[in-house]
Protein backbone atom coordinates (compact mmCIF):
# COMPACT_ATOMS: atom_id res chain seq x y z
CA UNK A 1 0.00 0.00 0.00
CA UNK A 2 0.97 3.69 -0.36
CA UNK A 3 3.14 5.15 2.72
CA UNK A 4 -0.19 7.03 3.97
CA UNK A 5 -2.38 4.48 3.99
CA UNK A 6 -2.31 1.25 5.92
CA UNK A 7 -1.99 -1.85 4.79
CA UNK A 8 -5.60 -3.96 4.69
CA UNK A 9 -6.90 -6.24 7.17
CA UNK A 10 -7.66 -9.00 5.00
CA UNK A 11 -8.50 -9.91 1.48
CA UNK A 12 -11.89 -10.18 1.81
CA UNK A 13 -11.74 -6.59 3.23
CA UNK A 14 -9.53 -5.52 0.50
CA UNK A 15 -12.00 -6.80 -1.94
CA UNK A 16 -15.18 -5.09 -0.47
CA UNK A 17 -13.35 -1.73 -0.34
CA UNK A 18 -12.10 -2.56 -4.45
CA UNK A 19 -15.74 -2.91 -4.77
CA UNK A 20 -16.58 0.10 -3.09
CA UNK A 21 -14.33 2.10 -4.90
CA UNK A 22 -15.72 0.69 -8.03
CA UNK A 23 -19.71 1.44 -7.28
CA UNK A 24 -18.30 5.15 -6.23
CA UNK A 25 -17.01 6.03 -9.19
CA UNK A 26 -19.34 4.00 -11.49
CA UNK A 27 -21.68 6.84 -10.27
CA UNK A 28 -20.49 9.78 -11.78
CA UNK A 29 -20.86 11.99 -9.12
CA UNK A 30 -17.39 11.66 -7.99
CA UNK A 31 -15.08 14.92 -8.14
CA UNK A 32 -12.00 14.43 -10.47
CA UNK A 33 -9.22 14.93 -7.76
CA UNK A 34 -11.43 12.21 -5.67
CA UNK A 35 -11.90 10.07 -8.68
CA UNK A 36 -7.80 10.41 -8.90
CA UNK A 37 -7.47 9.52 -5.75
CA UNK A 38 -9.66 6.69 -4.92
CA UNK A 39 -8.19 5.41 -8.73
CA UNK A 40 -4.69 5.22 -6.82
CA UNK A 41 -6.08 3.37 -3.76
CA UNK A 42 -8.08 0.84 -6.29
CA UNK A 43 -4.39 0.05 -7.62
CA UNK A 44 -3.16 -0.34 -4.06
CA UNK A 45 -5.58 -2.97 -2.98
CA UNK A 46 -5.45 -4.86 -6.77
CA UNK A 47 -1.72 -5.43 -5.87
CA UNK A 48 -2.05 -6.42 -2.38
CA UNK A 49 -4.88 -9.01 -3.80
CA UNK A 50 -2.74 -10.14 -6.72
CA UNK A 51 -0.25 -10.98 -3.47
CA UNK A 52 -2.28 -12.53 -1.22
CA UNK A 53 -3.26 -14.51 -4.19
CA UNK A 54 -0.23 -15.75 -5.36
CA UNK A 55 0.80 -16.38 -2.05
CA UNK A 56 -1.93 -18.67 -1.63
CA UNK A 57 -1.18 -20.06 -4.77
CA UNK A 58 2.83 -20.80 -3.69
CA UNK A 59 1.16 -22.70 -0.45
CA UNK A 60 -1.17 -24.92 -2.47
CA UNK A 61 1.64 -25.74 -4.89
CA UNK A 62 4.01 -26.60 -1.98
CA UNK A 63 1.30 -28.52 -0.69
CA UNK A 64 0.19 -30.60 -3.85
CA UNK A 65 4.45 -31.11 -4.03
CA UNK A 66 5.06 -28.29 -6.69
CA UNK A 67 2.52 -28.88 -9.28
CA UNK A 68 -1.30 -27.21 -8.95
CA UNK A 69 -4.12 -29.51 -9.77
CA UNK A 70 -7.48 -29.61 -11.07
CA UNK A 71 -10.50 -29.49 -8.71
CA UNK A 72 -12.91 -31.88 -9.65
CA UNK A 73 -15.72 -30.56 -8.14
CA UNK A 74 -19.08 -33.08 -7.88
CA UNK A 75 -22.15 -32.39 -10.58
CA UNK A 76 -19.38 -30.63 -12.55
CA UNK A 77 -20.44 -26.87 -10.32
Amino acid sequence: MAKSAKAPASFEASLAQLEDIIQAMESGDMPLETALTSYKQGVELIKFCQAKLADAEQQLKILENNELKTLDLPNGQ
